[in-house]
């Protein structure tokens, strides 16, 4: 009968619908990796396809364009890194600020932070590309902003703690860069103890 669904056809749809998130997080998973491992340049539709383990039109399917692809794909793993660093301190504010500090200047030691860079990279000289990447960077900076204002306790009606916050991000980011050329633990190591002596006279 015309516009009826029978318990075959819904059954049919669930399974399908679950193939086709299924194939999206892979390829935004797969993307993210070659984003980090070949940049820009060699991280082609076909590529990622290959990589996901999918054709390149079904890649399409999911992401028209090379832009949406990554964008989605840094925006995804972000997202990720977030409900993973709550996870670690599910009671909110953290008695050890050094523990908060620790994890997030980790959020920018990884593939992620890596695969991003090659996004802002490329968003430098891809017109069409600009506008997703620069939307999508302040979005993961205000929410990973928030993240660390719950975690450290911080009360940014006082002067000076917004900066003092967003310092520490900045600090963070710029460990992340050191550290795509060498290993950077041991001096990282340093670093994050002495910013948690200085926030925790600067929060208390």
């Amino acid at each position: 009968m015309a516009g009826v669904t029978t318990i075959g056809d819904r059954a049919e749809r669930v399974p399908k619908q679950d193939r086709s998130r299924a194939t999206r997080q892979r390829l935004l998973e797969a993307a993210v990796a070659c984003l980090a491992e070949h940049g820009w340049a060699g991280s082609t539709v076909t590529v990622v396809a290959e990589r996901a383990g999918v054709s390149r039109g079904a890649a399409q399917h999911h992401f028209p364009t090379r832009e949406d692809l990554f964008t989605a794909a840094v925006e995804y793993v972000a997202e990720e890194r977030s409900t993973a660093l709550r996870a670690l301190f599910p009671q909110g504010a953290a008695e050890d600020r050094r523990a908060v500090i620790s994890a997030l200047v980790d959020l920018y030691t990884g593939p992620l932070f890596r695969a991003a860079l090659h996004l802002w990279v490329a968003a430098s000289n891809e017109e069409q590309l600009r506008p997703q990447v620069t939307e999508l960077e302040a979005r993961v900076g205000r929410e990973t902003h928030r993240i660390a204002v719950d975690l450290l306790g911080a009360d940014e009606s006082r002067p000076g703690v917004r900066e003092t916050v967003q310092g520490l991000l900045d600090m963070a980011r710029g460990l992340g860069l050191a550290n795509l050329l060498t290993d950077d633990a041991s001096r990282r190591d340093r670093v994050v103890t002495q910013w948690a002596v200085l926030l925790n006279e600067a929060l208390a």
